[in-house]
C-alpha cells in the first residue's frame, strides 16, 4: 500500500506540498550522493540539512567543542560543495537547516558563548547561503529563569538575531524561532516561542524595521505536545509567519522525535499528538512550505538493513499529511 501511494504521488500533475526529512544519519560526508540518493528513492523532494549535527548540543552544554567551525567560510564552502552537487543531482532541494544550539548558556563560559555567538552562527548563515537554503531555524535563548522574566529572555535573543539577520536579508534567507520546552524540577513546562500572539508580534516588528521577512516560525509537533499546545489555534494565529515544520511524535513525556501516529492514549488507539489539529491548522493557513520531518533518531532504532524501508514510510506519511490537508476528500479523514 505505502509503496503504491509514493507511486501514485509522483504521478500527479502537481504535488501541492513538498516532503522532506532531515539528513542526519542519512547522509555521510565520505559520500553524499549515495544518501541523497536514498532519499529520493523513498519519495522526498526536500530536506533539512542537519548542520546541528556538525557542533551537538550535547556537547555544547559540557563545553566540549570541536574545531569544525574554526574553519574559513572558503574552506566551510569546500567542505560542503559535494553536499551541494549530490543534492542537486538528485532532485533534493535543501529547504531548510538547523543552527548548531545553544547559542547562549547563562551559566557557561564566556569564551564558548562568545565562539557561537560570533563564529557558529555567522558561519552558519554563509553555509546556508552557500547551499542555497531559504530557511534557518535557530534555537531562542532560554534565559527566563535565570535572568527573572520572559520579557528579559527576549531581549537577548533579540540581541543575537540582530547579529545575523542583516545577512539574512541580504541572502534571501528568513531565520526562523521554534517553539521550545524546558526542563523544570523534573516537569516540562513551556520554553521560549510557546506564546503564539508575542510571536506574531515580535516577528511582525521585526520584519517592519528590517523591511523584509528575516524572521519567520518554525512548528515543532513533538516540543508542542509535550506541554499542550492547542496545534490549530497555534497555527492559525502564526498565519503565513509559518515558514517552516519539524514533525515528529512522542508520548508526552520525552522529546523521543519518532514516526507521526507512533504513541497513542489509550488501547483504543487515539493518538497522543493533536495530529488532527495539526492538519486543521495547516489547512487553514493555507501552508505552503515544506511538511519536513524530524525524525533523524527513527533510523537509529531500526536495523541499518531497513533504512530505505523506513525513509519509505515517513514519506508515506508526509504525503497522506499532504492529501489530508489539500484535498476535501480528505476532511472526513478523523471524523
Amino acid at each position: 500500500f505505502f509503496f503504491n501511494l509514493i507511486k501514485k504521488n509522483k504521478r500527479r500533475d502537481k504535488i501541492m506540498l513538498e516532503i522532506g526529512v532531515q539528513t542526519q544519519n542519512v547522509i555521510e560526508d565520505g559520500n553524499p550522493y549515495e544518501g541523497f540518493g536514498l532519499l529520493r528513492e523513498a519519495g522526498f523532494t526536500c530536506c533539512d540539512f542537519s548542520l546541528n549535527g556538525y557542533l551537538k548540543n550535547t556537547d555544547i552544554y559540557r563545553a566540549n567543542k570541536n574545531n569544525f567551525f574554526d574553519r574559513s567560510i572558503e574552506e566551510l564552502e569546500l567542505f560542503f560543495t559535494e553536499h551541494k552537487a549530490a543534492a542537486k543531482k538528485n532532485g533534493i532541494r535543501i529547504n531548510q537547516m538547523h543552527m548548531p544550539y545553544p547559542v547562549f548558556i547563562p551559566n557557561g563560559k564566556d569564551k564558548l558563548n562568545d565562539y557561537m555567538w560570533n563564529e557558529v552562527a555567522p558561519k552558519s548563515m554563509e553555509i546556508c547561503r552557500f547551499l542555497e537554503c531559504p530557511n534557518i531555524v535557530v534555537h531562542g535563548f532560554k534565559l527566563s529563569r535565570f535572568w527573572g522574566t520572559e520579557e528579559v529572555e527576549w531581549q537577548k535573543t533579540h540581541e543575537f538575531l540582530d547579529t545575523i539577520l542583516p545577512k539574512a536579508k541580504e541572502y534571501g534567507i528568513t531565520v526562523c524561532l521554534e517553539n521550545l520546552y524546558e526542563s523544570v524540577g523534573g516537569h516540562l513546562v513551556e520554553g521560549p516561542g510557546c506564546d503564539s500572539k508575542k510571536m506574531v508580534e515580535r516577528i511582525d516588528q521585526i520584519n517592519d524595521a528590517y523591511g523584509a521577512d528575516v524572521l519567520g516560525f518554525c512548528f515543532d509537533t513533538g516540543h508542542a505536545n509535550l506541554v499542550g499546545l492547542d496545534f490549530e489555534k497555534f497555527i492559525t494565529t502564526l498565519g503565513t509567519r509559518l515558514k517552516v515544520l519539524h514533525m515528529h511524535d512522542n508520548d508526552g513525556v520525552g522529546d523521543l522525535h519518532q514516526i507521526p501516529y507512533t504513541f497513542t492514549k489509550t488501547r483504543e488507539n487515539k493518538s497522543s499528538t493533536d495530529w488532527e489539529g495539526f492538519v486543521k491548522g495547516l489547512r487553514a493557513v493555507s501552508f505552503d512550505g515544506v511538511l519536513s520531518f524530524e525524525t533523524a533518531p527513527v533510523l537509529k532504532a531500526f536495523p541499518e538493513e531497513l533504512k530505505a524501508e523506513v525513509l519509505h514510510f515517513i514519506a508515506c506519511i508526509g504525503i497522506n499529511f499532504e492529501r489530508q490537508i489539500r484535498e476535501d476528500k480528505y476532511e472526513q479523514h478523523f471524523s
